[in-house]
């Protein structure tokens, strides 16, 4: 059962910031608030609907058992009650769902990394498949996406592309789809028929700003370079490529895109810092899943998550078991949600046992 003080204090606490904010509001208390109010009311609007279900149990169940009622009313309050029963169940898990912890990140925007595996030519087309689908899928969703760095294979398609993908709940969907993805398929040069495996890791990291990862301008490396195009000619006569090493940790996040340094610089910072903020995260979920039987979302991009079968025509998610005979409409991004909200739906699933077993 849940704790109506609980619930209670929820609810005052939305009322009371709905009308401060009606009032005169501080400009640097304004944003604040409106984000706690923005985050508030899916939760207010799920009590409200799990207290409306209750008071009608409670009418039901009193009619049911009024001596006075007649014989017919009160037949129809009790087959009423097993349907408002059932109501009430669905009501208090979504209630649940809504009160559990939110990942902070989850509406941030998203760098989307994309890298060939093995496979030679046909990996480095697959990740360029990838790369549409997700290009695809942002489109439908209204979310845009700016291409960051890319380095093309030898046949076509990306050895490794860069992308930041901007909107509302980025990161909330697409960090599912952080892990490697397997394709087998016939590639273009098999004359023989052969099916060929090969695979791509994708990568999707919160957009981290200032505030979220600070970098000491001490522990950078920043060397500038004339941008190279293919096959090693220079597409500029200036250095406006930019290489960025973080010394701490290693990482290395080279920018040649533009043909401003200024604008190679900061994208290559966008980038270095998401890593960084991700690597934190990382640890953070190591550190508080080491005591669970099951690591909740880990996001683990050197597990295979998900198998291409284009012979077949079907997708394998290997996290839920799920397969889909619609291939060509997942590799659209058409049918790409039929697969996220079931990972979504078993993620919160894993949250909800883990609090309520107390993890």
């Amino acid at each position: 059962m849940l704790p109506p003080e609980k619930l209670d204090l929820i609810a005052r606490r939305h009322e009371e910031i709905g009308h401060r904010l009606s009032g005169a509001v501080e400009a640097s208390a304004f944003s604040a608030l409106s984000r706690e109010l923005s985050e508030l009311e899916p939760v207010v609007a799920a009590i409200g609907a799990f207290r409306a279900l209750s008071r009608e149990i409670s009418d039901l169940e009193s009619l049911a058992c009024d001596p006075a009622s007649d014989a017919e009313m009160r037949g129809m309050a009790e087959d009423e009650l097993s349907q408002r029963r059932a109501q009430l169940a669905e009501a208090e898990k979504n209630l649940r769902l809504a009160l559990l912890p939110r990942d902070a990140s989850d509406e941030k925007n998203a760098i989307l990394e994309i890298r060939a595996g093995t496979g030679g030519d046909e990996a480095a087309l697959f990740a360029g498949d990838l790369f549409r689908m997700y290009q695809k899928y942002a489109e439908m969703r209204g979310w845009t996406m700016e291409l960051l760095s890319h380095s093309e294979g030898t046949a076509g398609g990306f050895k490794e592309i860069i992308a930041q993908v901007s909107g509302k709940g980025v990161f909330a969907r697409l960090k599912f789809e952080s892990g490697t993805h397997r394709v087998q398929r016939v590639p273009a040069t098999e004359t023989q028929g052969r099916i060929h495996t090969s695979a791509a890791t994708v990568a999707v990291l919160p957009e981290a700003t200032e505030v979220d990862m600070a970098i000491a301008d001490g522990d950078l490396r920043i060397d500038t370079m004339r941008a190279q195009g293919a096959g090693g000619q220079h597409v500029n006569k200036t250095e406006s490529a930019i290489r960025i090493t973080h010394i701490p940790s290693g990482l290395v996040v080279m920018m040649q895109e533009e043909r401003s340094q200024h604008r190679n610089k900061a994208k290559a910072m966008d980038v270095l810092r998401s890593r960084l903020f991700d690597l934190e995260r990382g640890k953070l979920d190591n550190a508080r899943a080491a005591d669970r039987r099951a690591q909740v979302g880990s996001g683990d991009r050197s597990e295979r998550i998900r198998t291409y079968n284009f012979p077949q025509g079907r997708v394998s998610d290997h996290r839920i078991n799920l397969t889909l005979y619609k291939i060509d409409k997942v590799m659209e991004g058409e049918a790409l949600d039929e697969i996220l909200d079931p990972l979504i739906a078993d993620h919160q699933a894993r949250l909800l046992a883990d609090n309520e077993g107390g993890a």
